[in-house]
């Protein structure tokens, strides 16, 4: 930092990011050592004056406390150079129409209110709703300490089972939606696209947006003919706008993509033999005949549905980071 061209270098944006982490950690882990102190002392007191109320609110701040340093050493497991990045999230319905649009639906809200817990922040940069409910696809950027490095375990394919609203005689639907996520990359890495493989097209957008929505066709879809993932933007009133963040979702996606491929090539050598890859079914979640989610990879099962549903994904982010690091 005190050589003369480290500002107008590239990586000096993220040597700063990675700096202020640090001292961020720093300080949480001088609090930590703080509030244990406090709490010692809190906890010799209550007992020599035999006070059960602060007993238990002595209690109360223990638990907090375990729930946050387990957190830091949750932290501690994304060593991969982009888990601290912010997330690309893409949700897709699955064939069924309007179960699995609605069962689309259902993960964005999941996703969002576990955001609104994390307290990171959300902009959804493409949404197109279903015909009659729900969710055909949804795009959108997670940004907080960590965000990639949470979400990875989330791609893959969610499997529902239960009941069917929109079935009028009441019999039981599967219905499939699969999650990508991919980590924002940031100018200083460079993914080759030659403009010869793109494809690009124009359409008016779709949902609220007044009279500029119906008269202009802002939206952008690119195709990237290789590879065959296409993505789209529709949340900017620029075209120009759209095309920009288009591009930085199809960076993304084709780094994330070739990443996929060298842990394909590692597990190989490995004898790996579980297969995390897009387009697996990671999880499913059972409303009927039982209530019940499982994360496949894992095994991690819990029996409350609707906390999961309501965004607690933890305890299964939790199992994935843990396996991973158990198996490294």
């Amino acid at each position: 930092m005190l050589k003369q061209d480290f500002w107008e270098s590239p990586g000096s944006k993220e040597i700063l990011k990675e700096r202020a982490e640090i001292l961020q950690q720093m300080e949480d882990l001088k609090q930590l050592e703080s509030r244990n102190e406090d709490l010692a002392i809190l906890l010799e007191m209550a007992e020599e004056e035999q006070d059960a109320q602060a007993l238990k609110e002595v209690e109360k701040d223990l638990n907090d406390l375990e729930r946050l340093v387990k957190s830091m050493e949750l932290a501690r497991m994304l060593s991969d150079p982009h888990d601290r990045n912010n997330a690309i999230v893409t949700i897709h319905a699955g064939a069924g129409g309007t179960d699995s649009q609605d069962w689309a639906d259902m993960l964005l809200r999941m996703y969002l209110r576990w955001c609104e817990r994390r307290k990171f922040g959300v902009k959804v940069l493409d949404l197109t709703p279903g015909e009659e409910a729900g969710t055909k696809s949804a795009t959108f950027i997670v940004s907080g300490p960590y965000a990639y490095g949470y979400l990875k375990c989330e791609s893959g394919v969610h499997r529902l089972v239960r009941i069917s609203p929109f079935d009028a005689s009441g019999r039981r639907h599967t219905s499939f939606a699969s999650v990508f996520v991919a980590p924002e990359i940031d100018d200083a890495i460079e993914v080759d696209i030659n403009e010869k493989d793109l494809r690009v097209d124009t359409y008016r957008a779709s949902g609220a947006g007044g009279q500029h929505v119906n008269k202009t066709s802002s939206a952008v879809r690119i195709t990237h003919l290789p590879t065959g993932i296409v993505v789209q933007c529709q949340n900017e009133r620029s075209q120009h706008k759209n095309r920009a963040i288009a591009m930085k979702i199809l960076r993304s996606r084709l780094y994330e993509q070739e990443k996929n491929k060298r842990d394909k090539e590692k597990q190989k050598l490995h004898g790996e033999k579980k297969d995390i890859a897009w387009g697996s079914q990671i999880r499913s979640y059972v409303l009927h005949p039982y209530r019940m989610v499982k994360d496949h990879r894992t095994g991690t099962e819990i029996g409350n549905v609707g906390a999961v549903l309501d965004g607690n994904i933890d305890p299964f982010i939790e199992a994935y980071l843990q396996a991973g690091v158990q198996g490294a």
